[in-house]
């Protein structure tokens, strides 16, 4: 880890909060890929759209080994709900599909500054919604579903998984990845690791003010660990970092969902920093978090149903 932090200082790119939101895309689609792993093939890789309650359609991408009536999960990728996209996340997308053989449906929810809370929120809950409702037109088993993200995608996980408990839309699993849940930087780890671990503290506060006012950050839709009740959820796999800013919130939300009777498998994963799980061809971590991802997915799929 500490030699992949030596390589990308070297590389002297500039920072994402240096950047216009649009250069900051640009910069994250050209690097998103240097440090994941090859995009594995897949039999079936397909782009589909999900509307959103407005009627926007939202780019979305479907991934499956086979051309079998198969369960989903839908993801929702990280960038801090101002960068990151379809592209960033596609060899990601396709371990998981590799790994669990489940069908993975891949979202582009619109983001910040041009949308700002609770779009990412709201897109992400209507794209669950359609995508329950679309099993027959895409082939597949959408009575089986779950939904999972990483950072900022693992947050609009979190709400989706309680907004679904609300609505009784029955959710398989919540995999969570390295997900933001407090609505201010006030934990030790984010003291910790403010400088030099690939998610540095001026980069939090840049996208948390591209994407939503500060008198609104209490709000549980984006700090899940304010909201009031967590009792009914779908289980959790839980992916931490611990050189993370973000790793003591995603332990004190696991703490929380435990505490409310929900079932959580934790993986913390030592010595390694934020999107450590997109850095395949370098971390071996990333590989086994890759691997658990793909088996909790597959438990929770398949061999729930049975």
């Amino acid at each position: 880890m500490s030699g992949v932090i030596d390589r990308i200082q070297r590389a002297k790119r500039p920072p994402y909060y240096t950047l216009s939101p649009q250069q900051a895309r640009e910069a994250y689609v050209a690097a998103a890929e240097i440090l994941d792993l090859p995009r594995a093939p897949l039999a079936r890789v397909q782009d589909i759209e999900l509307d959103a309650d407005d009627g926007t359609p939202l780019p979305a991408r479907l991934y499956a080994a086979s051309h079998e009536r198969l369960p989903v999960l839908l993801y929702l990728h990280g960038g801090g709900f101002t960068i990151g996209g379809l592209e960033t996340h596609d060899s990601l997308c396709r371990q998981l599909a590799l790994l669990s053989g489940a069908a993975v449906v891949s979202l582009d929810y619109r983001l910040a500054p041009e949308h700002r809370f609770p779009t990412a929120v709201d897109d992400s809950w209507a794209a669950l919604r359609r995508l329950r409702d679309s099993g027959d037109a895409l082939g597949l088993d959408t009575s089986r579903l779950a939904v999972g993200g990483d950072s900022a995608g693992g947050t609009l996980a979190t709400v989706c998984a309680i907004l679904a408990r609300d609505a009784g839309l029955p959710l398989a699993l919540q995999l969570l990845i390295t997900p933001g849940a407090s609505a201010h930087q006030d934990t030790a780890s984010h003291v910790l690791f403010a400088t030099g671990f690939v998610l540095e503290r001026p980069a939090i506060d840049w996208f948390f003010d591209q994407y939503i006012d500060h008198h609104h950050r209490k709000d549980w839709r984006f700090a899940p660990l304010h909201a009031e009740d967590l009792e009914g959820l779908a289980p959790a796999w839980v992916c931490l970092a611990e050189c993370d800013p973000l790793v003591d919130e995603g332990l004190a939300y696991a703490d929380r969902l435990r505490l409310a009777g929900v079932p959580v498998s934790l993986d913390l994963y030592k010595g390694v920093t934020h999107d450590f799980i997109k850095m395949g061809r370098a971390i071996p971590e990333a590989l086994e978090a890759h691997a658990a991802a793909g088996r909790v997915l597959k438990e929770a799929l398949f061999d729930g149903a049975r």
